[in-house]
């Protein structure tokens, strides 16, 4: 085929419902009698959380450019007012899948372990006596009621604020107006009230059950002729003019506080309530029929993370995992001279996250470190590193550049940057109209011998203690780059060194790395490529896949979320694959290997290969050099992906998704074992195991002779022609 046809819109999926096919993926471990009972609430719990940022955000952004008339086609060929129509119906059809899984398969599950969720009316009475105190000490104080008439307008509804909707009648004139009354519930209030049971049982009512059984406290002289809660989704898009601001800080600051008002996108509401209270409803907020969902449970499913919360069951939780300590030997004095010795590469969650932490950590308290540089995008609420930076910036210069518009941290990352520059740090914001997503941190410290040496952290993750107990990541201490003066002087190098950097040159590498491995194919070299992203939505990137595939280059894709590209198509892709692997860590590493004729590189990076990555953020990409870590990468961590069988997804032509246990004929005929990638690196982590024994001589020692690059070819083709 010529270079133009894959322009062809039938060869990309559409970003948005390949990301509502992730999150179904999400909603399968849900399903899956596999995983402990409340890991499975959790997981419904994650849906509808992934759900409510879709829908503010994407679905959101989506709406106003089919309102305004602006926006281009994607490559699917889908305007947006397209996209919306296909994405509406997606969202209706999903959201049925989440109450029935919570209906039909959690409920009863949890009642069968003597977790039970009760209506008021079920109650016994030491338990209405409870709900009834818990209602007039904590509840009742909190609210404030709302009859709207003429002198009493309809309320401003939060963003995603619990509320109870009532029709009401004047007891005194029964033949009266009817009146809607709204009571707004504050978010301190916990959504679920843990009620006294019977020993051994566990039970709840949620609080919109208890507002609603006790409203006639609130409506003296009214009847109330129906009630039901609702929930309400807005646009929370920020929308920012950073080269006219005086402060990006007090920008961001200030439309935080729009956020929360913007305009509704959604109406979440329970499927019985009255048609009157649904139609007022929906003419108060400006919405379309098929903006109202219309659900058999409680309007808001991620509020079941206080289920699994407030669930003393240990038992139907995952065991808990400790990770494996950073191994480092007894004369080493500080983790300084261990760097000069070699360069570390850490696993996430399987490896602690400590040596990262402590990293900071000593750097602040080390009188040789003489300073400190460092990029913030996500951290925890209570964060060591940001403490360690403070207490750094009365001995020492630090500079730390923090990311303001790190959606749905924004408030959090304004205090942490205010905290900072109130302790003397230099806190700068990046580059005016690129979001900040790189992770680094680097120290200059006077070593023992006299010499300056520059010590670095490159991540694939967060600077978040929190998140790194869940997420997948890899960190890596090793040698010096320049790339903070482009963060705090827009200061642009010729070149950084062993990095890549976006917007700079980082998509063009990318796409350079992906034509000279078809070029390597070409001339009958080995050409491979394996690619670990959360997305692959940028369509020159999927292009030069395209080419590279019909060049002849075997392409193994690890793609956790969306995915744009179509594999399996004759003459243009039919030599991609692509997995997605959704467990009990979420998938968050970016790793790149390229076979290079037989000579691999391996890459580290931050970026997606998604456009906002690459051209719309500040993002780095680092060459592993060590071939100790390569083999690592390689053998150890890419080969256990490739083999995995248990939580892995195989991305179909027609876009769909198959779990590969079902495409493999060992495990059809009943003679196969599934195998599990995050099972795998626990049990290493927990048996002490070092993560540098190669996963080829672990578990094929007839295959010792060979390299991890030519496993990782040998495996993939094995897996292929077994799923033919």
């Amino acid at each position: 085929m010529t270079r133009a046809s894959l322009d062809d819109p039938r060869l990309f999926f559409n970003r948005h419902i390949s990301w509502l096919q992730f999150n179904e993926r999400v909603l399968e471990e849900a399903l899956d009698a596999e995983n402990p009972l409340l890991e499975r609430v959790k997981f419904l719990a994650i849906t509808a959380n992934n759900l409510d940022e879709f829908v503010e955000v994407r679905l959101a952004g989506l709406l106003q450019q089919a309102e305004h008339g602006t926006g281009q086609a994607g490559p699917d060929g889908l305007a947006p007012n397209e996209s919306v129509s296909r994405i509406g119906a997606a969202i209706h059809e999903f959201v049925d899948k989440q109450y029935v899984c919570w209906r039909e398969t959690l409920l009863p599950a949890l009642r069968h372990e003597n977790i039970r969720i009760r209506k008021i009316s079920e109650l016994g009475a030491e338990a209405r006596k409870a709900v009834a105190q818990f209602y007039a000490e904590k509840v009742e104080p909190l609210l404030t009621p709302v009859t709207v008439d003429p002198a009493h307008p309809f309320p401003r509804v939060l963003n995603k604020a619990l509320c109870v909707a009532l029709l009401l009648r004047r007891k005194r004139k029964p033949n009266s107006h009817i009146y809607l009354g709204v009571v707004t519930v504050p978010r301190a209030l916990p959504r679920l009230f843990r009620v006294p049971g019977a020993r051994g049982k566990v039970e709840f009512t949620f609080l919109h059950d208890v507002v609603h059984d006790f409203a006639d406290h609130l409506y003296h002289g009214y009847s109330i002729l129906s009630a039901t809660p609702f929930r309400v989704t807005r646009n929370s898009n920020l929308y920012l003019r950073e080269e006219e601001s005086r402060s990006i800080l007090d920008t961001v600051d200030t439309q935080l506080h729009r956020r929360r008002k913007g305009a509704a996108v959604r109406l979440e509401i329970d499927a019985g309530a009255n048609i009157e209270i649904v139609e007022r409803l929906r003419s108060n907020f400006g919405l379309e029929p098929w903006q109202i969902f219309r659900v058999d449970g409680p309007v808001n499913l991620s509020r079941l993370f206080n289920l699994y919360d407030q669930t003393p069951r240990p038992d139907l939780k995952f065991q808990p995992f400790t990770p494996r300590d950073l191994a480092v030997r007894r004369e080493t004095p500080t983790m300084f001279h261990e760097l000069r010795r070699r360069d570390v590469l850490l696993h996430h969650p399987y490896d602690s996250y400590l040596p990262v932490v402590q990293f900071i950590e000593s750097a602040a308290n080390d009188p040789d470190v003489l300073s400190i540089k460092q990029t913030l995008y996500r951290t925890s609420e209570d964060s060591p590193i940001v403490r360690a930076l403070i207490a750094a910036a009365a001995r020492k210069e630090v500079t730390v550049v923090v990311e303001l518009k790190a959606r749905f941290d924004e408030a959090s990352n304004i205090r942490w940057a205010r905290s900072l520059q109130e302790a003397g740090v230099q806190v700068y914001h990046g580059v005016v109209g690129l979001k900040t997503h790189c992770k680094l941190a680097l120290l200059v410290r006077r070593d023992s011998d006299g010499k300056s040496r520059r010590y670095v952290h490159l991540g694939t993750g967060n600077y978040n203690p929190s998140t790194a107990r869940i997420y997948t990541d890899l960190s890596l201490f090793e040698a010096v780059h320049r790339v903070f003066n482009y963060l705090t002087a827009y200061s642009e190098q010729a070149h950084y060194g062993p990095l890549s950097v976006a917007p700079l040159n980082l998509g063009r590498n990318c796409i350079s790395l992906i034509e000279r491995e078809a070029e390597h194919a070409r001339g009958g070299r080995p050409a491979i490529i394996i690619a670990k992203v959360n997305s692959l939505l940028d369509s020159q990137i999927i292009q030069a896949l395209y080419r590279a595939s019909q060049a002849g280059v075997q392409i193994e894709l690890i793609v956790r979320g969306a995915c744009a590209l179509r594999p399996g198509v004759r003459g243009i892709s039919s030599r991609i694959r692509v997995r997605s692997i959704v467990g009990r860590f979420l998938e968050h590493s970016r790793i790149f290997v390229f076979g290079n004729g037989g000579e691999s590189e391996v890459y580290l990076g931050s970026a997606d290969w998604m456009p906002r990555n690459l051209y719309e953020r500040v993002e780095v990409m680092f060459r592993l050099k060590d071939e100790a870590l390569c083999r690592k990468i390689c053998g150890a961590i890419l080969a256990p992906y490739l083999a995995d069988t248990a939580k892995t997804r195989i991305l179909q032509p027609d876009g769909s998704y198959a779990r590969a246990f079902t495409l493999d004929r060992k495990s059809r005929a009943g003679n196969g074992t599934r195998f599990s990638v995050q099972s795998h690196f626990m049990n290493l982590a927990r048996g002490g195991t070092d993560f540098d024994v190669d996963y080829v001589r672990y578990n094929r020692p007839d295959r010792q002779s060979a390299s991890a690059l030519e496993f990782l070819i040998a495996q993939a083709t094995m897996q292929m022609d077994n799923q033919l």
